[in-house]
């Protein structure tokens, strides 16, 4: 069975003959496909004994790789050949999918389930090494996308030089074109924005509300040159080097009945089931009770504060830290009226941790891809004798694997853990945690 043309930056050495005693740019391999690995490809391993790490393909598979890089220890490489195909492969839903293509999407080719248990074997071996933790519970499925589409309320784009936008080849400045994206929701194509032309840009987001309508079109431009920008679809706003040039600057999302205000920059959860998801699985495991304090790290645009700060009502207490300015503002906005809700704008430091966040009963956090760090995590583990329970919210096995172990050999249990598939047709995926302090 062959796989899709190839095409792109890894490709410009062209095949070259086997060579078993040196494995170099440009040739190509015959490999038996070992298991999943990080990085959206599998472990394999090449006739000069390197491992490589083959993407475009599947566990158990058989298939002609093309390498696209090469160093001491390890290639990268691209199934451009199935020999013998796994019963879990699918042919791509998008035709930019594929060797040397759009890098966006990294499991096209696999079928739905199939692609929760390669993350689900990940999330098992990132924990069983990293901090130490068996665990054997599946990905989740999250109401929001349609067989793994339609999917992504917000997308950034690539511009080339010839103001055509697209996305890039993986781990290449190279734009694929695109006219249209699968896995972007119907709000996102209805703006127009993807297959416009946008001479004198160098990247576009579309971000658009969930449930509200409405949209946003940040532009960054390309340099001082001139910026040409098309019509964009109605109730859709216009945010040029962060000024806004045409309302509005922000979207508004409906999660639960409660409506969020996002400006333009500010992360939220792509995926348009994703923030009803998390915000319930959140809320299940903290039990916040009236009267509790309560510290949120890392509170973004408040979608885990604001309903918090409901919950634990006039008596009791949230601190939002959130570092960025504007979500800063989006979650003030969005906790309007609710008196137990306080926005500190500040990073969050071991010192802040130490000194500055109370002794809160619950603590919630849900960092960026690289985790609250060991040194942050080291400090909350000193809140154990007042602490009744922490929530973690992560996007990266890998990181919260590090950043558990820091609580787990301080005595910490790991009660609960929630794997969420909420990034379809990616490697990704999304851990929901709750530690308990020894007693």
């Amino acid at each position: 069975m062959d796989g899709p043309a190839p095409g792109g930056d890894a490709y410009a050495a062209g095949f070259v003959t086997d060579r078993p005693d040196h494995t170099q740019l440009g040739d190509l391999l015959e490999l038996e496909v070992g298991p999943v690995a990080a990085g959206g490809g599998c472990v394999a391993r090449a006739p000069d004994g390197r491992v490589v790490f083959v993407r475009h393909a599947l566990p158990g598979e058989r298939v002609r790789a093309l390498v696209t890089d090469a160093t001491a220890s390890f290639l990268r490489a691209d199934a451009v050949t199935v020999l013998q195909g796994s019963p879990d492969r699918v042919e791509p839903p998008c035709p930019h999918a594929g060797p040397g293509r759009c890098g966006g999407c990294d499991y096209q080719h696999v079928s739905g389930s199939a692609q929760r248990r390669l993350k689900a074997f990940r999330v098992a071996e990132q924990l069983s090494r990293l901090a130490g933790v068996t665990w054997s519970a599946e990905v989740e499925a999250v109401p929001g996308d349609t067989e793994g589409l339609a999917w992504r309320s917000r997308v950034r784009l690539a511009v080339d030089r010839d103001g055509r936008t697209g996305f890039r080849r993986h781990r290449s400045h190279r734009v694929e074109p695109v006219d249209a994206c699968p896995v972007a929701a119907p709000a996102v194509a209805a703006t127009g924005v993807i297959g416009a032309r946008w001479p004198g840009a160098a990247e576009i987001e579309v971000a658009t509300g969930m449930g509200t309508g409405g949209a946003v079109v940040s532009v960054r431009p390309r340099g001082r040159g001139r910026l040409e920008m098309p019509e964009v679809g109605a109730r859709t706003g216009l945010v040029v080097g962060g000024t806004v040039c045409r309302p509005p600057g922000s979207v508004d999302a409906l999660v639960r009945g409660r409506v969020y205000r996002v400006s333009a920059g500010v992360f939220w959860q792509v995926h348009l089931g994703a923030a009803a998801a998390l915000l319930d699985a959140v809320l299940a495991l903290a039990e916040p009770a009236t009267g509790d304090d309560v510290a949120d790290l890392y509170a973004g645009a408040g979608l885990f504060a604001v309903p918090l700060a409901e919950a634990v009502g006039t008596t009791g207490s949230v601190l939002a830290v959130e570092r960025d300015r504007r979500a800063c503002a989006d979650a003030r906005h969005n906790g309007k009226g609710l008196r137990a809700l306080r926005v500190l704008e500040i990073s969050v430091t071991p010192e802040l941790v130490t000194r500055g966040i109370g002794r809160p009963r619950l603590l919630v956090l849900d960092p960026a891809r690289q985790g609250a760090g060991t040194a942050v995590m080291r400090a909350l583990a000193a809140h154990a004798p007042t602490l009744d329970r922490l929530v973690y919210v992560s996007c990266d096995p890998a990181s919260f694997g590090r950043d558990a172990r820091v609580l787990l050999d301080a005595g910490w249990e790991l009660a609960v853990l929630r794997a969420f598939d909420i990034f379809p047709m990616t490697e990704h995926v999304e851990l929901v945690a709750l530690l308990r302090p020894p007693r």
